[in-house]
């Protein structure tokens, strides 16, 4: 089993049964004294940077909303589930919309409501994340099933 990322590193938020997600501005270096993802998946406009583990990019334009949303939920299911024995982080260029709005839908995902996930992620990962009305309700229709 890999070693999980250390729930007091920079941008690890914890879910509520346990799963440790990490959270990155890829504008911020890689924080040097923690281990590297076994997986990444990159919000941007554009393809990511090239890394040396696994990774995903779903195209998601700057202040905007996932471009396809079905790979969006396809996407953050595979988060979700690899989460649990795996490191996992979520990025985008900020570190703050995208990625809050990504992590608020694994909240949703692992059991908080979805009118409360944006708090929990602002209280758990960032207190500016998730940036926009419209990501916001994105989060608030994103359903488990």
């Amino acid at each position: 089993m890999t070693e999980l990322w250390n729930p007091s590193s920079t941008g690890v938020m914890r879910l509520p049964s346990g799963r440790l997600v990490r959270g990155r501005g890829l504008r911020r270096p890689l924080p040097a004294d923690d281990p590297a993802p076994t997986f990444g998946v990159y919000l941007l406009g554009k393809p990511p940077p090239q890394v040396p583990w696994e990774k995903r990019w779903l195209q998601w334009p700057d202040f905007r909303l996932p471009a396809d949303r079905a790979e969006a939920r396809a996407v953050l299911t595979e988060v979700w589930w690899r989460s649990r024995t795996e490191r996992v982080e979520v990025a985008c260029h900020g570190g703050r919309g995208r990625t809050g709005t990504a992590l608020a839908c694994l909240a949703v995902f692992d059991g908080v409501p979805p009118g409360e996930a944006v708090a929990y992620v602002r209280a758990h990962y960032d207190r500016h994340a998730v940036e926009t009305p419209w990501q916001r309700r994105y989060v608030r229709r994103f359903t488990r099933a």
